[in-house]
């Protein structure tokens, strides 16, 4: 399956990752997908799920964070922002993916 990406700030499927703190060895992150242009989170065109992964400057593979499924489509809509906070206390990617019911996976990326 084909990934996509684009600028968060143009594209309603892109998820946009902000990172909130990083203090005592722990990194918080959000991430939000419709941030600049809401995304319609319908039961017919939704966001179902985000995925955060990080890979460690010099590391092989990346690893996996955490994943927020949003379950409500009919009422009450699930909005798809999270926050993720995890332990770090190396440079790397952050990558974040999302699953558009129609429109398929998206992703994005910011170096810490």
């Amino acid at each position: 399956m084909e990934t996509k990406t684009g600028d968060w700030k143009g594209e309603k499927h892109v998820p946009a990752i902000g990172v909130l703190e990083k203090k005592d060895g722990l990194v918080k992150v959000e991430v939000v997908v419709g941030k600049e242009i809401p995304h319609p989170n319908t039961p017919e065109h939704h966001i179902a799920w985000i995925e955060l992964y990080f890979k460690p400057e010099g590391g092989q593979f990346p690893i996996m964070v955490g994943r927020a499924a949003f379950a409500s489509h009919a009422g009450p809509i699930t909005e798809p922002d999270v926050v993720f906070t995890f332990k770090c206390e190396r440079k790397g990617t952050l990558t974040a993916i999302s699953y558009c019911n129609i429109h398929g996976l998206w992703e994005n990326s910011v170096e810490i």
